[in-house]
């Protein structure tokens, strides 16, 4: 008799442990790993010898279905980077991860099938470090009108999350006089002609080099002309320059006037541009071989779609011819009346030997 109660209590035993409910005792915690490392995350069950043990791979962001690692004892992905440890004294499942890709980031969750429907749940993250990026919806390019508001913005991702800083081409200073502003939203109240240029957003998180993205901002303006003098002198019968320097974008049509009269190229005048970039031109009249009536005003004129501009430059007569542009005249005048000078010298000085020898 007492051995048929033995035998009942072992039974009793052995029927309550097996009923009892599995748990999940361990899960490997939140690991943050770099690119082409490796890593092992672990979930051990108790209780569990008698239920299908499964890792799944959760993309929270992207909202796609579960991808089921394994079951069981059982790889089921097919990947030479992956790896799966039973223990059975532990009942412990170790997913190995090897030579490990940005791809391979997210959220792994250890299932225990209870039934149909119903299951234990735990899940563990894997942050894989990543260099940072600039985001699609940042500015790329800008084309402004003169005093407008103009708004910058540079977003960037990575892990772990990068600080964003603006600076501008050549450390050129920024509109509130600083070299660097740190912050993802650049403003400029009322942007000027000297606020265009190249403005980079830099991105950095410590992981690799950093990122930048080179924003064009291109200010449109009406054209600002600034002239080296007002008044210029030359003599009768020399060569004459007045300069006229240009800014304006978009590049603008520049003409030169006299008495009202748009001047060309000919044989009193030749023109000249010369852009040094897309907002500076520089423009020369030659007036050649001055005559009387070629002294007086003129006029620099510069348009484009935003304004129109123009600056008065006289030229007025000298005695003295103005060197340049006409040293290479002063110099041909001068070794002729030196070549007349020194026949008129030879002469003398012959009639003065003749005399000498034979008188």
């Amino acid at each position: 008799m007492k051995n048929v109660y033995g035998v009942l209590v072992v039974l009793c035993i052995h029927l309550a442990y097996s009923q009892r409910t599995p748990m999940i005792s361990h899960i490997t915690q939140k690991r943050i790993t770099d690119i082409g490392d490796s890593t092992e995350l672990t979930c051990t069950v108790l209780y569990g010898s008698d239920f299908n043990i499964l890792w799944i791979k959760v993309d929270k962001e992207r909202s796609t279905d579960p991808v089921t690692f394994s079951s069981g004892s059982t790889l089921i992905i097919r990947d030479s980077r992956l790896s799966l440890r039973y223990d059975m004294d532990s009942n412990s499942y170790s997913l190995q991860i090897s030579d490990i890709q940005e791809t391979d980031a997210g959220f792994y969750r250890c299932d225990v099938s209870l039934g149909r429907n119903n299951k234990l749940s735990a899940e563990t993250e894997l942050v894989v470090r990543r260099p940072p990026f600039i985001s699609d919806n940042s500015t790329r390019s800008l084309v402004v009108n003169e005093g407008q508001p103009v708004t910058l913005e540079c977003y960037a991702g990575g892990y772990p999350s990068p600080k964003v800083f603006w600076r501008r081409a050549n450390n050129a200073i920024l509109t509130n006089n600083i070299s660097i502003y740190r912050g993802n939203v650049l403003k400029i109240s009322s942007i000027k002609k000297e606020d265009r240029g190249t403005y980079f957003c830099v991105a950095e998180n410590g992981v690799g080099r950093g990122a930048r993205r080179n924003i064009a901002l291109e200010v449109e303006f009406a054209p600002v002309i600034t002239i080296p003098k007002r008044r210029l002198g030359q003599a009768l019968q020399y060569d004459m320059d007045l300069e006229c320097h240009v800014e304006a974008y978009p590049p603008p049509a520049i003409i030169w006037l006299n008495n009202g009269v748009q001047l060309s190229n000919n044989q009193h005048y030749g023109i000249s541009h010369f852009a040094t970039t897309d907002e500076i031109t520089d423009t020369t009249i030659r007036i050649i071989t001055i005559e009387n009536r070629q002294y007086g005003d003129y006029v620099c004129k510069a348009s484009n779609v935003l304004g129109t501009t123009e600056v008065t430059v006289t030229l007025y007569e000298t005695i003295i011819p103005v060197c340049p542009p006409a040293c290479g005249q002063l110099s041909s005048t001068h070794l002729k009346n030196s070549t007349i000078k020194m026949s008129s010298a030879n002469v003398l000085l012959l009639i003065a030997i003749y005399l000498f020898l034979f008188t």
